[in-house]
């Protein structure tokens, strides 16, 4: 006997109810986003427009270098005086706001040949603690002398340009010449081999050996003077650490092909933050 359409009505409608409630049974799937970790390179955490958090490693040098300020004038935005303390995840500002008045900055030596005293350097702990760290005085770690267990060469060509005495960082070919406006040529590539020694090009102190930023492979900057930093990319080998006087033609490193497609050294002076042509402080070759 075939089924009336009635049945066969009420069946599919009972067919009908138990999917919905089968469907309505089923866990809603949530999405979990997970904050990135500071210090992450590639999922930094957001930052705001103007803004910079600091990460572990990060010196208030490095952080200036970083976007082309003068680290006095970053410090004076942040109100953040001697010894430039900075914390990890700490927020700066990287533009002055209008009326803004900050601290004002330190003396400038007369005779800018070598780091002014004290030579306080900002740096962030090795981990994301909350403690902040500084290398000023025995409190926390007196700059060292420059070592003795890294060459210093004596003589060969030197000039002297607003009072500190260049000379070349390394003996090898310019491969690639300064670019004023063009990301990554605001410097000079200079040719050479893996290991290769690297020599300070001026006395000073480093303010920054490290890393963390992109594009310079194993980066080390050495401050000369209140304006004056020297840097040098893609190393191998770091041989100095912050907080270190080194004299000129003082070994710090070894050359290499940290962040680059060749071995080369990328050398910058930078003036008040802003890049200059390294040959107009260089002796003539």
């Amino acid at each position: 006997m075939r089924p009336c359409p009635r049945f066969r009505l009420l069946l599919i409608v009972a067919l009908v109810a138990l999917l919905l409630a089968a469907c309505s049974t089923q866990p809603r799937v949530v999405a979990v986003r997970r904050a990135a970790p500071y210090g992450a390179p590639a999922s930094r955490v957001a930052e705001r427009p103007g803004y910079y958090r600091v990460v572990a490693g990060d010196t208030l040098y490095s952080i200036a270098f970083r976007h082309q300020m003068d680290y006095r004038e970053l410090a004076r935005i942040n109100s953040i005086g001697p010894p430039y303390t900075i914390y990890p995840g700490q927020e700066l500002r990287l533009h002055r706001a209008p009326g803004m008045a900050g601290i004002a900055p330190p003396p400038v030596a007369a005779a800018p040949v070598v780091v002014t005293t004290p030579t306080a350097v900002a740096t962030v702990a090795a981990t994301a603690s909350s403690s902040p760290t500084s290398m000023n005085g025995a409190a926390a770690m007196s700059p060292a002398p420059a070592s003795a267990n890294t060459a210093v060469i004596s003589g060969g060509p030197t000039r002297s340009v607003d009072g500190i005495v260049w000379r070349w960082p390394v003996d090898g070919p310019v491969l690639a010449g300064f670019e004023a406006d063009e990301p990554g040529r605001q410097g000079l590539d200079i040719g050479g081999h893996m290991g290769q020694p690297v020599y300070a090009a001026a006395s000073g102190v480093v303010v920054y050996s490290g890393s963390g930023l992109v594009g310079y492979g194993e980066l080390i900057i050495i401050k000369h003077s209140d304006s004056y930093l020297s840097a040098y990319g893609h190393n191998s080998v770091r041989l100095v650490k912050e907080g270190q006087n080194v004299v000129a033609g003082q070994e710090i490193a070894e050359m290499g092909n940290s962040g680059a497609p060749r071995v080369e050294l990328h050398f910058e002076i930078r003036k008040d933050g802003k890049p200059l042509n390294p040959q107009d402080f260089l002796p003539r070759r």
